[in-house]
């Protein structure tokens, strides 16, 4: 459950939660603290964010002549969109059905359902959408899960 101590914890940081002994990231839900199953940090989830961006620009260059990133002339913000849109396309469709997009797999990390295991086709929705709004994305709770895994109630977890 979302709670109001969550939306306050990204002002002091993800560690301002978890300062009592024992506690780490995950160990609420049941994950080990360190490897394969335990939580994504932030800097591994950020490297893969940043290739399924490049990928989703790659993409809307190749299908719709957007141009790519720092290049001239630059996009407009209507093009921006574009990106936006096939970047929450891939999403969509690759959390939804294999549980991780292009980046998610190059930087060993996997979306995974609190209930199932397997993220189910409305929790890859909701956690699109609240992806593509950005700002639930940076804010956190003490396991690390931004707002956008928190409500779907999904969780990245590192696969090595």
């Amino acid at each position: 459950m979302v709670d109001r101590k969550d939306f306050g914890s990204w002002l002091e940081g993800p560690r301002a939660r978890t300062s009592t002994d024992g506690q780490y990231r995950g160990r609420d839900l049941g994950l080990p603290e360190k490897g394969p199953g335990s939580v994504a940090g932030f800097g591994i989830r950020l490297v893969g964010v940043l290739v399924d961006w490049g990928v989703a620009s790659l993409i809307a260059r190749g299908l719709f002549s957007v141009p790519l990133p720092f290049s001239q002339p630059p996009a407009t913000g209507g093009q921006n969109f574009v990106v936006l849109g096939v970047f929450a396309v891939m999403h969509l469709l690759l959390v939804g059905t294999l549980g991780y997009t292009i980046g998610h797999r190059v930087a060993g990390l996997q979306v995974r359902s609190l209930t199932t295991g397997r993220v189910m086709p409305v929790q890859a929705l909701v956690r699109t959408i609240l992806l593509g709004i950005f700002i639930p994305a940076v804010v956190w709770d003490r396991d690390g899960r931004g707002l956008h895994d928190k409500v779907p109630g999904t969780v990245v977890v590192r696969t090595r």
